[in-house]
């Protein structure tokens, strides 16, 4: 998989683009909101293996001594990929990776409050 970063090195404007094989597709995401300790707004597009505009968020609410994590995913179906959703399982196809990318979210950010 190619992975490229380009324009703005963090915060809004970053982005993050990718193509590979057709397990991973083609595709890129822009930061177009970032409000520390709030708020991650990501604009997510796909172009291969089908075209999609989402918009993930990444949430953060301030809980005790923690902090609770909401990673959510929007966008529009058109009208095939309403029909592959009739024949796939979204949450089981993508809730495996949301659940890796929140454990390694968790894990980073607790080496980073050790130190």
């Amino acid at each position: 998989m190619k992975h490229v970063y380009e324009d703005a090195p963090a915060g809004v404007g970053a982005v993050y683009a990718w193509s590979g094989n057709n397990e991973v597709g083609e595709g890129r995401m822009t930061i177009t909101e970032s409000r520390p300790s709030e708020l991650i707004r990501i604009r997510l597009e796909f172009m291969k293996p089908f075209r999609a505009t989402s918009t993930a968020e990444f949430t953060f609410q301030p809980a005790a001594d923690q902090t609770a994590v909401t990673w959510s995913m929007t966008g529009t179906n058109n009208f095939v990929a309403k029909a592959i959703h009739l024949f796939m399982n979204m949450d089981r196809m993508i809730g495996g990776q949301f659940e890796k990318g929140l454990a390694q979210l968790k894990a980073i950010s607790e080496a980073a409050a050790r130190r």
